[in-house]
């Protein structure tokens, strides 16, 4: 797993206009800082497991974008 794949997951979500755009938004967030931050990699993915499980828990996302959410979990803690 690469950070690449993650980001496209991320879009992946992103595009999908079933998502609240409060949540895209969050989403938009997290894949600028993988892409233009220069933090350690290892703290933009306790950021990411963090923002990613708050997004998890809201009840206006679908549940198979909470599916999604998930595998890019378990993507970022193979990672760590």
């Amino acid at each position: 797993m690469n950070i690449t794949e993650v980001v496209q997951l991320l879009n992946q979500i992103e595009e999908d206009l079933s998502v609240p755009r409060n949540v895209r938004s969050r989403i938009c967030s997290m894949k600028i800082m993988f892409e233009k931050d220069n933090a350690d990699i290892r703290i933009k993915i306790d950021k990411s497991l963090q923002e990613l499980d708050e997004i998890s828990d809201d009840p206006n996302i679908p549940g198979f974008i909470r599916t999604q959410i998930w595998n890019i979990v378990s993507l970022l803690e193979s990672r760590k």
